[in-house]
C-alpha cells in the first residue's frame, strides 16, 4: 500500500459493531466483562480505547512500524521513552532541540541522576567519543527545532547498533509523509502530533512509534502505569488529521520552499535556514533522507542582527499569526528566544545559534502570493 493510501487506510477496518467508517468516539472509561477477567479486549481506558487503537494503528502503519502509541503530548511521548532509563545511564542528544525536550532532559531527568550530552550530531567523531558503557539513549530531531539541522540517520543507525544503544527520532517537523526514521534504522520514532499529524491547530498529543514489539510492550507498560495517555475525542481528531497529512505536506512543501526563496533575496534577511536550499549546509542530507520535498518550517534572521527588528516584523504580520507551535494550516510565526526556547539558558541559546533576532515560520497551506505579499509589508 502506498503511503497517499495508508493515511486513509492503513491500519483502518470499518467499526465491527455498526459498519462505521470512521472509528466511533468511544468516550467512556470503562467496559463491561462477561465474567472477572474475561472481557472483549478492553478493560479500562488508560488500558486501552477503540479510539486511540485506531490511531495507533494508522500511527505503526504510516511510520512501517509495528506498533503506535499515543499520548496527551509530545511531552509525555518523550517522557515516556525517558521511563526507561534509571540513574547514572547517560544520553546523547542533538544540541539543537526543542525548548520543551531540553527543559526536561536538564530540569527534570538530570536531577534523577541521569547524564545528558548535548552534541552536534554532523560532527561522528565527537559523538563517538561521548559513548561510554553507561550510555543508553541516543536523542536527535532532523530537521531541529528551530535553526532546521539535519542529522544522517543511517549513519548514526549504524553507530547504535554497533554499540546496542536505542536510537529515538523526532520526526515531527519533516512528518512520514517526507521521512521514515524507522526505515533507516531508527528504534522509536517520536512525534508532537499536535502539529503536522493533527493539522489543524486544535489538538495536544504526541506519539511514538516502533519496529520491535518488545520494545513496544515495554513503553505501553510505561505508558499504562503513569497515565499519559490521549483521550478518545482527542484520539478522534489526530486520526481525522492523518488522513489529509499527504495533502496538506505537498502544500506546505510548495509554500515553505517559496518563502524560503522569498527570503533569501531580500535584503534586510541575513541567513535563511530551510534545508531545501541548495547553499544549505545540510541540502546534501535532506536530499538523501527527504522524499516529497523539505517541509514547511523556515527559519530566518535578520541583516542588522537586532532584536528589535524581529519584534517589530512579528509585531507587523498580518496573514501569518504571532503564535507558539507549528503545523497547522494557518501560518504562524514564533520568535524562539523569548517564546518557545525561552526555557534553555541564554548562553547556551547563543552557543548553538539561536540568535536573538531569530524568526521561526510555521509556513501554511493559504495562498503562496498572499504569504509572500504579508512577508513583503512586515519587512517593509
Amino acid at each position: 500500500m502506498k503511503f497517499n493510501t495508508k493515511t486513509i487506510h492503513g491500519g483502518q477496518h470499518p467499526d465491527p459493531a455498526t459498519g462505521a467508517v470512521m472509528p466511533p468516539v468511544y468516550q467512556t472509561s470503562t467496559f463491561a466483562q462477561k465474567s472477572p477477567g474475561v472481557h472483549g479486549g478492553y478493560e479500562y481506558s488508560r488500558a486501552a480505547n477503540p479510539t486511540r487503537t485506531a490511531l495507533e494503528n494508522a500511527l505503526a502503519s504510516i511510520e512501517n512500524g509495528t506498533r503506535g502509541l499515543a499520548f496527551s503530548s509530545g511531552l509525555a511521548a518523550t517522557d515516556c521513552v525517558l521511563k526507561l532509563l534509571k540513574p547514572n545511564d547517560e544520553v546523547i542528544a542533538m544540541d539543537d532541540l526543542y525548548g520543551g525536550t531540553y527543559r526536561m532532559f536538564s530540569k527534570i531527568y538530570q536531577e534523577f541522576g541521569i547524564k545528558f550530552h548535548f552534541v552536534d550530531m554532523n560532527d561522528l567523531d565527537k559523538f563517538k567519543s561521548l559513548i561510554n558503557e553507561n550510555t543508553k539513549l541516543v536523542w536527535v530531531e532532523t530537521p531541529t527545532n528551530p535553526l532546521m539541522k539535519l542529522a544522517d540517520i543511517e549513519a548514526i543507525a549504524k553507530i547504535t547498533k554497533e554499540k546496542n544503544l536505542l536510537f529515538a527520532v523526532d520526526n515531527t517537523f519533516a512528518t512520514p509523509y517526507l521521512q521514515r526514521p524507522l526505515d533507516m534504522g531508527a528504534d522509536i520514532v517520536m512525534h508532537s502530533a499536535t502539529k503536522y499529524l493533527g493539522g489543524h491547530s486544535d489538538v495536544i498529543a504526541g506519539a511514538l512509534i516502533v519496529k520491535d514489539e518488545q520494545l513496544g510492550e515495554k513503553l505501553h507498560f510505561a505508558q499504562f502505569a503513569t497515565g499519559g495517555t490521549l483521550g478518545p475525542q482527542d484520539s478522534y481528531l489526530v486520526l481525522r488529521g492523518i488522513k489529509t497529512l499527504h495533502l496538506r505536506m505537498q502544500r506546505h512543501c510548495e509554500n515553505g520552499e517559496k518563502v524560503a526563496n522569498f527570503l533569501s533575496n531580500h535584503p534586510k534577511v541575513k541567513a535563511v535556514y530551510y534545508p531545501g536550499l541548495e547553499n544549505n549546509p545540510f541540502y546534501h542530507i535532506a536530499k538523501k533522507q527527504m522524499q516529497g520535498g523539505f517541509g514547511g518550517m523556515v527559519s530566518f534572521t535578520f541583516e542588522s542582527g537586532k532584536k528589535e527588528d524581529a519584534i517589530k516584523f512579528l509585531e507587523s504580520v498580518r496573514v501569518f499569526t504571532l503564535a507558539e507551535s507549528l503545523g497547522g494550516v494557518e501560518s504562524l510565526a514564533n520568535h524562539p528566544a523569548l517564546m518557545t526556547h525561552a526555557s534553555i539558558p541564554e548562553d547556551k541559546r547563543k552557543e548553538i545559534g539561536i540568535t536573538d533576532d531569530l524568526v521561526r515560520l510555521s509556513v501554511g497551506v493559504e495562498d503562496a502570493e498572499d504569504l509572500l505579499e504579508d512577508l513583503r509589508q512586515a519587512l517593509g
